[in-house]
């Protein structure tokens, strides 16, 4: 049975990879798209790319989700694999219920959700000051710094231009979106493949079929990259709509800093502090920040709410699902 529950795991944290991709591709596109820099099919090709890239850059962040977030070390594997099944389940379901509603939440904070809520149900421990050190704060401040820095980024590149036409100015900021929005992918793939290469690898280690001291196996890499790679191909369509324009509507240069911005903050906390910080928070407070330099009543504060609303709500909500699936399926696996 337990071989079958490990192959199980990797399938549905693949599953769970994909939906990452489809739900979160409009992280790194939706401001270029929305800007007419990059074509749509152009912006995923390259986001795609850019994720798998991205995905095999490091594993800190992986190695955070699976040794940080709950203590499966003395559970016994079978009831250890359970509870990675019911995580999985509970993010995957918060995933597809924000995505129907096109409301850009945190695939991150869904899975720890999950893995709190299983974990939890199940009677086993969680490793709360690495939760609130690494996770909690990082939601806090990430949105926080995102939505400062953009706003200051912007101030000052508009009164660098204050001067220059418009036309060329929009011109230049589109090739620049570009780059903006490649490295912004990068900081995604960085980012979220690595939290399922952790769930992965936190079933193998449970199931002793991997070594602590070798590390994440390569196969664990490339096939996490590989499957939000494919859910980023397949776009995210609702979402993109949300960023790109219903929050407010963007031109080159404030796409530019918003995707610059955004890659900054997920790139020091990868390398940096290792946190697990969610790329929705980020590229959106980015988007509310450097809209607010128009002014203030630019930004649809209504859909920013909505927003807000479900960042609250993800942790919790997909705690619940992890533990009311846990409840459900545990008597059944035995």
């Amino acid at each position: 049975m337990e071989p079958v529950l490990v192959v199980f795991v990797v399938a549905l944290a693949l599953g769970f990879d994909y939906t990452n991709g489809f739900h979160d591709a409009a992280n790194a596109i939706a401001t270029s798209v929305s800007t007419r820099a990059l074509t749509p099919r152009a912006a995923l090709l390259m986001a795609a790319v850019m994720n798998f890239t991205g995905a095999l850059l490091g594993t800190e962040v992986a190695e955070t989700i699976a040794t940080s977030i709950v203590d499966l070390q003395d559970a016994p594997s079978h009831s250890a694999l359970v509870v990675i099944v019911c995580a999985l389940v509970g993010a995957i379901a918060w995933n597809l219920v924000t995505w129907w509603f096109g409301l850009p939440s945190s695939s991150t904070h869904a899975l720890i959700g999950g893995l709190v809520g299983a974990g939890l149900a199940a009677g086993f421990g969680i490793y709360g000051s690495a939760i609130v050190d690494k996770v909690v704060l990082p939601m806090v401040f990430s949105p926080i710094i995102g939505f400062g820095l953009a706003f200051l980024a912007m101030a000052g590149l508009l009164w660098l231009i204050r001067n220059r036409p418009p036309t060329r100015v929009n011109r230049r900021f589109r090739f620049a979106q570009t780059v903006s929005a490649a490295a912004m992918a990068l900081g995604h793939g960085l980012q979220d493949a690595q939290k399922t290469m952790g769930v992965i690898y936190l079933a193998l280690l449970t199931a002793n079929w991997a070594d602590p001291e070798a590390g994440i196996p390569l196969w664990v890499k490339l096939a996490a990259a590989a499957a939000i790679s494919l859910g980023t191909y397949a776009g995210g369509w609702r979402i993109m709509r949300t960023l790109g324009r219903k929050i407010i509507e963007l031109d080159p240069a404030r796409g530019f800093v918003a995707e610059s911005v955004s890659a900054v903050v997920l790139y020091v906390n990868a390398f940096a502090l290792h946190a697990p910080v969610s790329t929705t928070h980020t590229i959106t407070s980015a988007i509310m920040g450097v809209g607010a330099t128009k002014r203030l009543s630019a930004v649809r504060w209504g859909v920013a709410k909505n927003i807000a609303g479900a960042w609250i709500l993800t942790i919790p909500a997909a705690a619940l699902v992890a533990a009311v699936v846990f409840w459900i399926i545990h008597p059944i696996l035995g």
